[in-house]
């Protein structure tokens, strides 16, 4: 099998492909892509991820076929990922869509609502209390749903999968949202197991590797949140 392409940067929906990765054993080349200087507006880069964002992934080797496959959107990436090597997504209908239901529910609402969180909180150049006091309520609301859903769980669905390896980056940042795991006695516990895995060790240490600061520049910041010129205009 030739090694896969992952195409990333050290961010919670980057950490997701990682941790995967680094469970399954699979070999795989990491490019790095700088999105605080810019780098994921390159036409190589939007080539395979025409929204502009990490993750990306290139098979070389998909197992239909003999040509080469591009995916975006972290989602999809980890439930390719698990029917590639039928690891961490089950097999049977229920099982499966439970599975599924909990990875469309971090990548529509924990994800999006924490992201939201940290802007506000944490980058917005004018701090506007409506969006911080309203992105803080949602990002705990959806932790209490994460709560509620880990009673008597070891992990989200039961057994580990990729819905747990999707939410897990973003509750890592539970500081910066604002959140006390303390509040969240689940997902405390569910939080250690999570942290104490070898395989998710190891994604964070290649993190710590590329890049060691989580600090954005202020010219980052203008490339993340303004309007860069080299982003395609409407036709």
């Amino acid at each position: 099998m030739l090694p896969l392409d992952l195409y990333y940067w050290t961010t919670p929906n980057g950490h997701k492909i990682t941790i995967f990765l680094e469970e399954v054993g699979l070999p795989y080349n990491l490019y790095p892509i700088d999105i605080n200087k810019g780098e994921q507006y390159t036409p190589e880069f939007l080539a395979i991820s025409p929204n502009n964002r990490i993750p990306a992934l290139v098979d070389p080797s998909p197992t239909e076929g003999d040509k080469s496959l591009s995916i975006f959107e972290s989602g999809a990436i980890l439930e390719y990922l698990a029917d590639k090597t039928g690891a961490f997504l089950p097999q049977s209908s229920a099982a499966r869509y439970n599975v599924l239901q909990w990875l469309y529910w971090q990548m529509g609402g924990l994800g999006p609502m924490a992201g939201q969180n940290h802007h506000f909180s944490q980058y917005a150049p004018e701090k506007i209390p409506y969006a911080i006091t309203r992105y803080v309520n949602e990002t705990t609301r959806l932790y209490s749903v994460l709560n509620k859903q880990l009673a008597g769980k070891k992990f989200i669905c039961g057994e580990y999968s990729i819905a747990d390896m999707a939410s897990y980056p973003w509750i890592r940042s539970y500081e910066k949202q604002s959140q006390n795991l303390n509040d969240f006695p689940h997902i405390k516990l569910w939080f250690e197991h999570m942290s104490a895995r070898p395989a998710v060790i190891r994604a964070y240490e290649k993190a710590e590797n590329i890049n060691s600061s989580s600090a954005v520049t202020e010219a980052g910041k203008s490339i993340l949140f303004g309007s860069p010129s080299n982003i395609s205009k409407p036709l």
